[in-house]
């Protein structure tokens, strides 16, 4: 009995097995004629003459692309700005469209295919005016590709299903998600109002300056990454960010900061709103409101003071020709030649200097005072770039640490103790070079 039990149970396996490889390699409807061998293009085109796209996807309005001068532009069903890196992906997915095999030379009923009510169809126009109708129907039985033809050829084909995802696409997947159009490395001023402050920066090649509420010098990292994190926003398009909610919210914010940039092609406005623990932003490029990142919120809501350049010296990672200090009855003069320092005719231990140099680099402000400085006991002076930059900085003792201040500056920075004291040392510890031995 365990043995007849047994032989059932294998032929009824075989028979699954059986029909598991034929809903894989048929269609629904049994065709003798399929060549399975043979896995031609559904779609061979020139991506660049490529003009005008149009999409439809069950339930949804249609999605017209138009290339003009700029590049891709969305004309319904509303006129939008494109992205074009995603538009990009979907020229480059339907312009060397592959198939996985044909699954019928000739199919008497698209409606076993699921092409008689596409879920995808896409038009897609050349520059002659000649237009592409791609249909993508239903899933294969196994799950892994979908049916797909094209008007006008008879054939249908099977595609991998990642090409389908490639290719049905909604307004917003290829929408311009930007909130701000102009480009970062083009801003040439920046203006921050809040409150209780409004600061311009302007722009002069990779450096930035404070010019209101008065020149001041600023840390361009940090006013680089607000450019940065503004131009990078970009407006939340989830299901859950109803329209109406979204102005709702931000008219009931409370406000952060409004945010104007200008390059080459204007100026644009980006307002940023707080409600709860969300934030919402308005941007004069787009219509609308909508919820934004939080670390955009945050960038925004600054300070005058996170903004200064908090550094001593100007001189950064270019080597000084000249450093000078004096301090008390102590003076050090070093000159550089190429790679060699000098003081008083000597040559000097390079390591040692360069030690000195990376100390009155590193020279940072833990705040800025109003006031509190009187009789400089330490000045330093570094001429850099070529003899084109002379810095003249004076230090006055305050307390437990020190004061400096730039020359022609009214900016008082306060520095503590220890970073003056590992100043001192290394100038201590500048030492000659070796003495040159030749071996006997």
């Amino acid at each position: 009995m365990q043995l007849r039990n047994l032989i059932i149970a294998t032929v009824i396996l075989a028979a699954l097995m059986g029909g598991l490889y034929w809903s894989e390699h048929h269609t629904p409807a049994a065709d003798s004629k399929a060549s399975a061998s043979t896995s031609p293009a559904i779609l061979k085109l020139d991506e660049n003459s490529i003009s005008k796209l149009e999409l439809k996807s069950k339930n949804a309005e249609p999605i017209v692309l138009v290339k003009n001068g700029s590049g891709w532009q969305i004309t319904e069903p509303k006129p939008l700005a494109a992205d074009q890196s995603a538009v990009s992906g979907v020229l480059s997915s339907i312009s060397a469209l592959d198939s996985e095999r044909v699954v019928e030379d000739k199919a008497p009923d698209l409606k076993p295919f699921g092409l008689a009510d596409p879920a995808v169809e896409i038009d897609v126009t050349e520059k002659n005016n000649q237009t592409r109708h791609l249909l993508v129907g239903d899933d294969t039985p196994a799950g892994s590709a979908v049916y797909a033809m094209v008007s006008g050829d008879p054939r249908i084909f099977t595609m991998a299903s990642y090409k389908k995802s490639a290719l049905d696409k909604n307004l917003n997947d290829l929408r311009d998600k930007r909130l701000l159009t102009v480009h970062a490395d083009q801003v040439s001023r920046l203006e921050l109002i809040e409150t209780n402050q409004e600061i311009e920066f302007g722009r002069n090649r990779d450096e930035w300056q404070i010019l209101k509420p008065q020149p001041l010098r600023a840390d361009s990292v940090q006013v680089g990454e607000l450019v940065g994190k503004l131009t990078d926003a970009r407006m939340d398009l989830s299901a859950s960010a109803d329209a109406k909610e979204m102005a709702s919210a931000f008219a009931h914010g409370t406000p952060v900061a409004t945010a104007k940039l200008t390059d080459p092609s204007g100026t644009q406005e980006l307002q940023v709103r707080k409600e709860k623990d969300i934030y919402y932003a308005k941007s004069s490029a787009v219509e609308g409101e909508y919820k934004v990142d939080t670390t955009l919120g945050q960038a925004l809501d600054k300070k005058l003071d996170d903004f200064r350049d908090k550094k001593i010296f100007d001189f950064d990672y270019s080597d000084p020709t000249k450093v000078e200090m004096h301090n008390g009855s102590k003076s050090y003069f070093l000159t550089r030649n190429g790679s060699d320092w000098w003081s008083n005719g000597k040559k000097m231990d390079a390591d040692s200097v360069q030690t000195l140099v990376s100390d009155l680099r590193d020279l940072t402000a833990s705040k800025f005072l109003e006031s509190d400085f009187a009789n400089p006991t330490i000045e330093l002076s570094v001429t850099s770039d070529d003899g084109k930059r002379l810095e003249h900085v004076s230090l006055a003792k305050s307390g437990d640490g020190f004061v400096a201040k730039r020359e022609n500056e009214s900016t008082l920075y306060y520095l503590e103790s220890g970073s003056v004291d590992a100043l001192d040392k290394a100038a201590d510890d500048i030492k000659p070079a070796a003495a040159n031995t030749k071996p006997h």
